[in-house]
């Protein structure tokens, strides 16, 4: 145990033991003179802490500081009663605030515990109460508000950590100081208990024991209480108003002295007012002009001075900010910054404001970080951050979204209306403006809210405008994340891996594949929507696989073919039976011989017009499908499907193409439509 830890126990143990064992006189004066110094201490530190928890240890050191004053309010008992002397400490304050006259000193001593307990005490307690209720009342909030943050791109995550745990402080620390409190007032109480033991007991004993006369036993005691009761109650009144200090250091900027001089110089101007009400004062009032002229001059004088020191302060930061800005154009990093481009960008029309505006019922930051959610579920991607901001350049109602600086999808909004998706038939009843839905290009109808219910009982599929945009951004996400996933984030994914499974990823990265390697293969998992959660089944599969081949193309056909039950269960569900379109035995023979090898890979060298045939035949079959009202699904072989998927991902990029060893053995395949040349 360290020398400091020790030194606290045998404190603690120190205090505990005075309320039972007689301290000397002199040893006693010792400890009252520490106890105000501690208490001076405390009102220092609370009145320069710019905000409570720069003093998070308030509630555990005013326990043992109210302790402490207990513990020597014992032992001045005991002396008193015992002794009819407590120390030189408590005689001196008795004799200076009684002044030779007991009755005066004993009013003033009241009139401070009175102060103590219902002002200071009272006060400290109500607002350590609130605090610590509308700081838990207020997490919640503080919690979302962090979030949208994070979201925004405002703060990193090592920010959002920071602030996070700061708000948990704070909720720990205005609980604490709620029940700390408590025990403030508790002394506060006890402090005139104590007064009238010593004040009745003393007089008592006086007389009885140790022979005093009347006159002598009251003015001795009520000394003796009336110092006891002075070098408890001045540091207790420290320590409560600190308390009172701590908890009120809300929305600051510095300390109590930096507050003060800045929040109350803020209005030069109101000091003319108050210098002009006073001379007024003196001049309609008896008070008289020679008591109120020279406060109001100080008055004007220093509104005159403060007035001064504004405007030449707002002028010197006025050219700060001028030369900082003309630095910030001559300095190369200037430029440097313009290359930044954000992964993900959603711009919008000022019409659109409301929708991101959270005082305006705007709920897009919340959706956004659903949307991140669902894509880290779905896809085992995390999505980057998404930039939100509004562009004048575009429509009222228009919203665009960017990839990397480059737009890729784009949609018109109307706030107060709803977008109705026809459920295959229309019916004539329901008006509305014609548009297409933007996520899947279906034509819908924009419609008011009267037509909303009318429209829901027809069949058709509303969603709000909200709705829409959420829909919309995650299908481009999901549509792009093979574009979202770099180096850099397959390198976060493999250090999440490494902390549960370090043998794994150890065995894989470098020694086997790069990261630049490893990252190839989940984008092209990622480009057919193959969800890379199971990151430790993917790098199993690249680890076995990886020291015969460096062909990405082929290890992500390995590492399809590990995922098989997440791939069959993808696209069929909770059926046993999946219904796919097949490769005819000739065309697959065709696509096979046309694979060229090469020493850096295998290619398809086919030609275009065979190429074009394919396409349209398959097409074909999956218009069929589509018409049918089921998914459509294209079944090859293991040698030929990726080469098919090559030709046809061009025009019916959605289209996914799976192979017979994808597909766990459990499920029946029923062929709807073969592909012939």
């Amino acid at each position: 145990m360290k020398l400091r830890d020790l030194a606290i126990l045998v404190g603690v143990i120190g205090i505990v033991m005075m309320m039972v064992i007689p301290v000397p006189t002199f040893l006693m004066d010792i400890l009252l003179v520490i106890n105000i110094s501690v208490a001076l201490i405390i009102l220092l530190i609370a009145m320069n802490s710019k905000e409570a928890l720069d003093f998070s240890i308030f509630p555990a050191l005013l326990l043992i500081t109210t302790l402490f004053r207990l513990a020597l309010n014992v032992s001045t008992t005991r002396n008193i009663l015992v002794h009819a002397h407590a120390g030189e400490v408590v005689k001196a304050f008795g004799n200076w605030v009684a002044g030779g006259q007991v009755a005066i000193g004993f009013i003033v001593f009241l009139i401070l515990v009175i102060v103590q307990f219902i002002v200071i005490t009272k006060g400290s307690e109500r607002v350590a109460e609130v605090g610590a209720r509308f700081t838990l009342d207020a997490m919640p909030g503080k919690q979302m508000s962090i979030d949208a943050d994070l979201n925004a791109g405002l703060i990193n995550e090592q920010q959002a950590r920071a602030r996070r745990s700061k708000i948990e402080r704070e909720a720990d620390f205005y609980g604490s100081m709620d029940g700390a409190s408590k025990f403030v007032k508790g002394d506060a109480i006890a402090a005139i208990i104590i007064l009238i033991i010593n004040l009745i007991g003393g007089f008592i004993i006086g007389m009885t024991v140790k022979g005093m006369g009347f006159g002598e036993a009251l003015e001795t005691y009520s000394i003796l209480t009336i110092g006891d009761g002075l070098v408890s109650q001045i540091p207790a009144l420290l320590i409560s108003t600190a308390a009172g200090l701590i908890v009120t250091r809300a929305a600051s900027e510095g300390n109590l002295a930096h507050d003060l001089s800045t929040q109350m110089t803020r209005y030069p101007q109101l000091l003319y007012v108050v210098a002009g009400t006073i001379a007024l004062l003196g001049l309609f009032t008896p008070i008289g002009i020679i008591r109120t002229f020279p406060i109001s001059a100080l008055l004007a004088y220093l509104g005159w001075k403060m007035q001064g020191a504004q405007s030449k302060q707002q002028q010197e930061q006025e050219q700060l900010v001028e030369e900082q800005q003309i630095e910030e154009v001559r300095s190369p990093e200037s430029v440097v910054s313009l290359l930044q481009v954000d992964p993900i960008e959603f711009e919008f029309g000022y019409g659109l404001i409301p929708l991101a505006d959270t005082q305006q019922g705007g709920d897009l930051l919340d959706r956004i970080i659903m949307i991140r959610r669902q894509c880290a579920l779905e896809l085992g991607l995390v999505v980057p951050v998404i930039r939100i901001r509004d562009n004048i350049q575009l429509r009222p109602n228009e919203y665009v979204i960017k990839l990397k600086g480059n737009q890729v999808a784009r949609g018109d909004l109307l706030l107060n209306h709803y977008l109705a998706m026809s459920p295959g038939f229309e019916d004539e009843s329901i008006i509305g403006i014609e548009t297409t839905e933007p996520a899947f290009g279906l034509p819908a109808l924009w419609i008011d809210e009267a037509t909303k219910e009318r429209a829901e009982m027809s069949g058709y599929t509303v969603v709000d405008p909200p709705s829409v945009v959420a829909t919309h951004l995650t299908e481009i996400i999901k549509r792009h994340a093979h574009e979202l996933l770099g180096r850099q984030e397959t390198k976060a994914l493999v250090d999440n891996v490494r902390e549960a499974y370090p043998a794994i990823v150890d065995d894989l990265i470098p020694s086997v594949m790069s990261i630049g390697d490893v990252q190839k293969v989940l984008a092209k998992l990622l480009k057919e929507k193959i969800s890379i959660r199971d990151l430790v089944t993917i790098f199993e599969t690249l680890a076995d696989h990886g020291l015969y081949t460096k062909d990405p193309d082929i290890l992500t056909e390995y590492s399809r073919q590990a995922l098989s039950r997440q791939i069959t269960q993808q696209y069929s569900g909770s059926q046993s039976s999946m219904k796919v379109i097949t490769i005819s035995p000739a065309l697959e023979k065709k696509i096979a011989e046309a694979v060229q090898q090469t020493d850096q890979g295998s290619y398809l060298a086919i030609d275009p017009v065979a190429s074009q045939q394919i396409c349209s035949r398959v097409s074909e079959q999956v218009t069929r499908q589509i018409q049918s009202g089921q998914q459509p699904v294209v079944l090859a072989s293991p040698t030929i499907r990726m080469y098919l998927r090559q030709i046809i991902e061009r025009v019916m990029g959605d289209v996914p193409v799976l192979s017979y060893s994808e597909l766990e053995p459990s499920v029946e395949v029923q062929s709807v439509g073969t592909v012939n040349l």
